[in-house]
């Protein structure tokens, strides 16, 4: 069974950082494409940042050059680190995972978790 369990949100002043852990287990991590995507009240859930098994990474034009996401196989671990937070980051954010082929609405998603950014 799928499973994966986001960790790490919490509340933080604008300007601040939080790094966020999704862990998974009963899939095959390394062969994954990993992904965060985040729903703010009100607003259609949006993609944030992804992963491939090879390393390759996208991210919204939103976040970019202030969101890192990185992965570690060993520890069935992908990570959000988020520096420079403003306020309309505050949103759920939740973890996905699935095969390359798989659209990520078909894929596997976490609980979320909720970050909120203070201004």
């Amino acid at each position: 069974q799928v499973q994966l369990v986001e960790s790490g949100g919490g509340m933080v002043q604008a300007g601040g950082s939080l790094r966020l852990s999704c862990a998974a287990s009963g899939i095959i991590f390394s062969l994954n494409t990993m992904s965060w995507s985040r729903q703010a009240p009100g607003k259609q859930r949006e993609l944030v940042a992804s992963i491939t098994s090879g390393g390759s990474t996208n991210y919204a034009d939103s976040v970019k050059g202030r969101f890192t996401i990185s992965g570690d196989n060993a520890k069935n671990t992908v990570y959000l680190q988020m520096d420079s937070l403003k306020a309309e980051d505050t949103a759920v954010y939740y973890c996905n995972s699935r095969p390359p082929w798989v659209p990520i609405d078909r894929g596997t998603w976490g609980q979320g978790t909720q970050v909120t950014v203070s201004s």
